[in-house]
């Protein structure tokens, strides 16, 4: 018997469940993987509370992990058992002591780099390859505005801005938020709770605005995000932490000097094992050089996931989080 996070109903953090299960056993194409750390992320929060659908009740939850491959199904020639891998995306389930899923959605784990450094960073690092990287190819002397500077995919977005030798000004909610973006590699850093975020990029870019926004915040921060932006630039909206966007009137991208908006998600770029090895490859590169470092914030008992959830939701999280089965 394992132990997993399950839910059965929608809502708040206390719908989650731990029972025991037996694990199942891999199909054709498939992997079973012993985990030994969890990422936790806000889109787990999204199908808790039923922004988005799992696709039946009762449901697992979570996509991301590190660990070993313990059982491996037909057709598998990649991977061996007692392998070290780590994943992101997939079927839901990684809140648990086992996780079954399809082998193209697995990478090797590079020596050097733990359980707990994969399953903290593989998400979060290839969300920030491939908004630095594909979604807009930021370039050296750019001036960006990055939103949640100081959260799970902003702390790694201001170390890989500042090595690609990009001006990356971080949007945070309090001081302390804004002296650790700054320490992380952030050019300039605004505390929306005490300054104009508008004013201050005008203030920042001479006028100018930005060429590419990145905000994760949604909701809140649509119509702040899109005065920021410079002329033909971009918005990237790549997440939904105060509520979706909708209702999006284009007529406004118009008025607002031409602008483009995209809403990426990984699954959109990691789409073959070709592209997520790739993408990974540049993520454990950037680690192995010392250029990016993963800060773990927070470590959290497998069966205390319900709290795990409750402090990422309430911002009251820094770096990245894990869950230790």
């Amino acid at each position: 018997m394992s132990r997993r996070i399950q839910f059965s109903q929608h809502g708040g953090p206390e719908v989650l469940q731990t029972v025991d299960t037996t694990p199942a056993e891999p199909g054709t194409s498939e992997v079973r993987v012993r985990n030994h750390a969890i990422g936790l992320n806000f889109i787990d929060t999204y199908y808790r509370s039923g922004l988005y659908s799992p696709p039946s009740l009762p449901s697992g939850l979570g996509t991301e992990g590190a660990g070993v491959i313990d059982a491996i199904g037909a057709g598998v020639e990649d991977f061996h058992i007692g392998e070290r891998v780590a994943y992101a995306g997939g079927p839901l389930g990684a809140y648990g002591e086992y996780h079954v899923l399809p082998a193209r959605q697995l990478v090797k784990i590079p020596p050097g780099i733990s359980f707990e450094e994969a399953a903290a960073v593989m998400l979060k690092g290839l969300t920030t390859q491939y908004l630095l990287r594909q979604t807009y190819a930021v370039k050296a002397g750019e001036t960006i505005l990055f939103h949640a500077a100081a959260g799970g995919v902003g702390s790694i977005a201001c170390q890989w801005a500042k090595a690609l030798g990009a001006r990356l000004i971080g949007v945070v909610g309090s001081q302390e938020k804004a002296e650790r973006a700054k320490a992380l590699g952030a050019w300039a850093t605004i505390d929306r709770t005490q300054e104009d975020v508008v004013q201050r990029v005008l203030e920042l870019t001479d006028g100018r605005k930005c060429p590419v926004v990145y905000d994760s915040v949604g909701k809140n921060t649509w119509e702040i995000s899109l005065d920021c932006v410079a002329p033909r630039g971009l918005l990237v909206s790549f997440g939904n932490a105060s509520g979706a966007v909708t209702g999006v009137n284009l007529g406004i991208l118009a008025q607002k000097g031409s602008l483009y908006v995209t809403r990426p998600m990984l699954s959109g770029y990691a789409d073959t094992p070709e592209r997520l090895r790739a993408m990974a490859d540049e993520l454990f590169g950037m680690l192995a050089s010392g250029k990016l470092k993963v800060e773990i914030g927070q470590r959290y008992p497998l069966s205390q996931a319900a709290e795990a959830q409750t402090a990422l939701a309430a911002g009251k999280t820094t770096g990245s989080t894990i869950l230790l089965p």
